[in-house]
């Protein structure tokens, strides 16, 4: 298992650090790969990851051809396991390169390794539980942005777990104990074989056509490959001219540049002055492109993560460039391999947007772009608040997790700028990352804004609900409680019926996880009955109506609360609306299971863990684990029960709880673990139990999702 980042174009080269990195991945705990910008650290770091965990084959990292680039973050696990042995719990990929300050390095890292944790804890005592007890191997790419916080966590983790080992690429070495440093080199030009070899790899990319078998093209090649010093990257931005340029004319092109106005600029500015070829490179790249090419490279410099052509455009144009330019310009800055696609987003090598940032500040535009960059993302999370309740809601759910990097940008921006727009931000957004498992973030930034900013209004209000909801997950359901009360004072003040609702949600969901269900009941119920409206009228009038449907079960009025859970899930089939839908499931699925209707009850926890990972809700997934394994449980398949429950308590380790829920739950677990054992026998139920909380996640959610979906 793991996260590893595919590879797209060939390796070259680096057979003695390889064999030198896996002979001190077998000996040391924590190797750190240290070389400048440009080099290959990070592309030797994934070679050697893949190997580690017994992934084959003569690809490259999703961003770059050859060295010299963060590989990017994979959004889904590869399920790699270990070929050797050594990491039987995976290799993980963390990539820091889009950490500016060390607030989220922890989360970050937590990602990474697929821990959401939902607890009080601190996030380094989540994730030092989460891996204590495991064998795998963590790399942290480019860690030197947040270099002291990277020794520190890193010394935490190697105390606490005695199974890890930790490889991570900088340009500085971390300075922590125990640390074996192995310096990556630029490809070696004695012999000329392997820098050769990526340029004749590269140039076929750029110039299928191009033949370097003429005596003189081919000395021109080598010339180039002496000029930029063996950097892979400088290499590869060479090559990537060639679809225009004869092999000749760039190293001409190259060898009267050894002084030109990037070094005058990098004088002026502070970057670094080692390696002049790789300097000379970029610089040549940023000569050759068009002006409002290198404007839009500059403005794109903002970015934090992989970038959407329409978030470029929205960010980007202004002044010479227009929005179609900016779609020109993106395709014009791909040609040149100053950025590369991938599906439908760009990346761009954390070296080159440097460079970028450099330019931005020559123009004096870096506020200004950045004041951009923020309204653009602040409106993006008002249109998911808006579109919440429509068809498109799974889209935003994967839309405010494609740009979470950028979110996180944005607010640090605007809690530095603009305190007021980042607390209705902040509101917006942090419904989501609850959903989704960022909750740590969410209380960060939620508590961060509404400290900076303490004007009424229905923002801080909706904030205020926000921090009530990320509370009560984590458990501490006396602080939501209060939370939930101080955002009522507020709603009745803002005189706004949408805060008054979730209030009213956050209250009654508040008690119901109290054991207080009539109190649950009496809340919901009358909000609603005072503001009556469509189902989709609001976000929290869908969610107040399904919170009464909860109390309704709680309180053994089963009847009312089928009806009223039937009625919610058809009208959110018919809208297309999911989040909501999954949960009128999981309340058909425990009020069928307490009729005593166990494969109507399998069906509605099927249909509920299916809608929850659409979502990426891994609370929600335990949830309906939980319940499915109860139903299958009823209906005497020991074993299958037993798997489904191991698979749940997987999930629940993820989040970091032993089990979550309304009160009702635990009674069920308890009669399905019972019926299960019961039916099995103790020796298959464990067998079974244990299969299922130590087999790869997406394996055990495929085999749990197979079956009919319940009927409209």
């Amino acid at each position: 298992m793991g996260n590893i980042p595919e590879e797209t174009t060939s390796f070259v080269g680096r057979r003695a650090e390889l064999a030198l990195l896996e002979s001190a991945l077998e000996d040391h705990r924590l190797i750190t790969l240290t070389g400048s910008g440009g080099v290959g650290k990070s592309r030797l770091a994934l070679r050697a990851a893949e190997h580690a965990g017994g992934r084959t084959g003569d690809r490259a990292p999703e961003w770059v051809g050859g060295p010299g680039g963060a590989p990017g973050h994979a959004a889904e696990q590869t399920g790699v396991r270990s070929g050797s042995g050594a990491y039987p719990d995976g290799v993980w990929w963390a990539d820091l390169a889009p950490l500016y300050d060390d607030r989220t390095l922890l989360i970050t890292v937590s990602d990474a390794v697929g821990l959401s944790d939902h607890s009080l804890r601190t996030p380094i005592e989540a994730l030092c539980e989460w891996l204590a007890d495991r064998r795998m191997l963590l790399v942290l790419d480019s860690c030197e942005r947040v270099v002291d916080a990277c020794r520190h966590l890193v010394g935490e983790l190697l105390t606490a777990a005695p199974g890890l080992t930790v490889l991570t690429t900088s340009r500085q070495p971390l300075d922590a104990r125990g640390e074996h440093r192995i310096d990556v080199p630029p490809l070696p030009l004695e012999g000329d074989e392997e820098i050769l070899q990526l340029f004749r790899d590269r140039a076929a990319t750029a110039a299928p056509r191009l033949c370097l078998d003429d005596p003189g093209t081919a000395a021109a090649a080598v010339q180039i490959c002496r000029d930029l010093e063996g950097i892979p990257l400088a290499v590869e931005l060479a090559c990537a001219r060639l679809d225009e340029n004869s092999v000749e004319y760039v190293a001409e092109l190259l060898t009267s540049r050894i002084t030109s106005r990037l070094d005058t600029l990098t004088q002026h500015t502070g970057w670094p002055q080692r390696h002049r070829a790789l300097r000379t490179a970029i610089g040549w790249s940023h000569e050759l492109c068009a002006p409002l090419e290198r404007l839009l490279w500059a403005r794109l410099a903002v970015f934090r993560g992989d970038i959407d052509a329409e978030d470029a455009r929205e960010v980007c144009a202004g002044g010479p460039l227009t929005a179609d330019g900016v779609t020109l310009a993106l395709a014009g800055l791909v040609c040149k391999s100053v950025l590369r696609k991938t599906g439908d987003r760009y990346r761009m090598l954390d070296t080159i947007r440097e460079y970028g940032a450099m330019w931005l500040g020559e123009l004096g535009e870096e506020k200004l772009v950045a004041d951009r960059h923020a309204a653009h993302f602040t409106e993006v999370c008002r249109q998911a608040h808006a579109g919440w309740t429509g068809p498109r809601q799974v889209a935003w759910y994967r839309r405010i997790t494609d740009t979470h990097p950028d979110l996180c940008a944005a607010l640090n921006h605007l809690l530095a700028h603009d305190p007021e727009t980042a607390v209705e931000m902040v509101g917006r957004v942090a419904f989501f990352w609850s959903c989704c498992g960022h909750l740590h973030e969410a209380r960060l930034y939620l508590e961060r804004a509404l400290a900076g900013h303490r004007t009424r209004s229905p923002h801080r209000t909706r904030a205020l609900w926000a921090l009530g909801i990320t509370t009560m997950l984590q458990g501490d359901h006396e602080g939501a409680y209060r939370l939930g009360e101080r955002c009522t004072t507020a709603a009745w003040r803002d005189k706004d019926p949408e805060s008054m609702l979730s209030a009213a949600y956050l209250l009654s969901l508040t008690c119901l996880m109290m054991g207080r269900a009539q109190a649950g009941f009496t809340v919901s119920d009358r909000a609603l009955r005072s503001r009556p409206a469509d189902f989709f009228d609001s976000p929290s009038q869908l969610r107040c109506r399904l919170v009464r449907i909860f109390s309704l079960t709680a309180l053994g009025r089963l009847d009312e609360s089928r009806e009223e859970a039937m009625e919610l899930r058809r009208a959110c089939l018919d809208r297309g609306e999911c989040w909501t839908r999954a949960y009128a499931d999981y309340q058909l699925a425990l009020i069928h299971l307490l009729q005593g209707k166990p494969y109507e009850a399998e069906a509605h926890a099927r249909s509920m863990v299916s809608g929850k990972e659409e979502l990426g809700d891994s609370f929600g997934i335990a949830l309906g684990l939980d319940l499915l394994a109860a139903a299958v449980a009823a209906q005497g398949d020991g074993e299958r029960a037993a798997h489904a429950y191991g698979t749940s308590q997987a999930f629940w380790r993820m989040v970091g709880h032993p089990q979550r829920g309304t009160p009702e739950l635990a009674a069920v677990r308890e009669e399905c673990e019972r019926r299960a054992r019961e039916a099995a026998g103790n020796p298959e139920y464990e067998e079974a139990f244990h299969r299922g909380l130590v087999d790869d996640g997406g394996s055990g959610l495929a085999r749990a999702l197979r079956g009919h979906f319940p009927e409209r």
